[in-house]
């Protein structure tokens, strides 16, 4: 299969399925309509303060320079700010969150509390940058999806916060260009389209049938015509006067 049909198939596959299980469109409100792409934003904003949060109060305290110092207590106050903001949120809705530091992150805080110096500002910087430009891509996937208006409104709030703390500690000079991970678009739509069919009940497709099948057969257009190009391939070159043919053009090739 030529590499113009494999991606013809895969857009398309992709483009059905994407569109099959898109969630119908939910009232903004009770912990109901909360589903399990709204549940990983407001884990990962208190997940990630049960950690970033006494590191940036570290770097407060013991940074080694005056741009280390004045960052950490920019970021430790202005993220307990947002925690409040993320808890105020979750209580309105009746959602369930218990967030607990995982074991990298615990790690990480160990590691602070051992470093000194220009090692703890380098490690505070880059381990907070990587941090925040993760859930930074999350925030934005949710709040691009989510039918939830307090989920809509925190995600305004968290990407204007978490804009200005990639900033913060990009400005220290500090951060390491080459460590930062690629980007990485989640296929599917991970957290928003397959997070909510699996989180939501009784799911209907917003899309037209009609359109549905109209994808799935060209989707099956498309295959066909790879399988017919496919089997004419193997015919020609099982063919005993391809095999002579191709000799020939050795031959005369050398």
């Amino acid at each position: 299969m030529s590499p113009f049909v494999r991606r013809a198939v895969a857009v398309t596959v992709a483009v059905v399925a994407a569109l099959a299980v898109s969630p119908a469109s939910a009232r903004a409100g009770g912990a109901g309509q909360v589903n399990a792409a709204d549940l990983t934003l407001l884990i990962g904003l208190r997940q990630a303060a049960l950690w970033e949060i006494p590191a940036a109060k570290a770097a407060a305290e013991r940074g080694s320079t005056a741009k280390v110092r004045q960052a950490g207590q920019k970021l430790a106050a202005e993220q307990a700010q947002l925690d409040q903001q993320t808890s105020y949120v979750i209580l309105r809705l009746g959602a369930t969150v218990r967030p607990t530091l995982t074991t990298q992150q615990q790690d990480l805080l160990d590691r602070l509390q051992s470093a000194t110096g220009s090692q703890f500002d380098r490690l505070f910087v880059n381990s907070l940058r990587n941090g925040y430009g993760f859930l930074y891509t999350i925030i934005g996937e949710v709040r691009s999806s989510t039918r939830v208006g307090p989920i809509r409104q925190l995600g305004d709030q968290a990407n204007v916060a978490f804009l200005s703390y990639l900033q913060t500690l990009e400005n220290t000079g500090l951060v390491q260009d080459q460590s930062l991970a690629p980007a990485a678009i989640p296929p599917a739509q991970d957290l928003s389209t397959l997070g909510m069919a699996k989180a939501n009940a009784g799911i209907t497709s917003p899309i037209s049938p009609a359109v549905l099948w109209l994808l799935a057969v060209i989707a099956s257009g498309i295959a066909g015509l790879a399988g017919l190009r496919i089997v004419r391939h193997r015919r020609i070159t099982a063919d005993p006067r391809f095999a002579v043919r191709r000799g020939q053009e050795d031959t005369r090739r050398y």
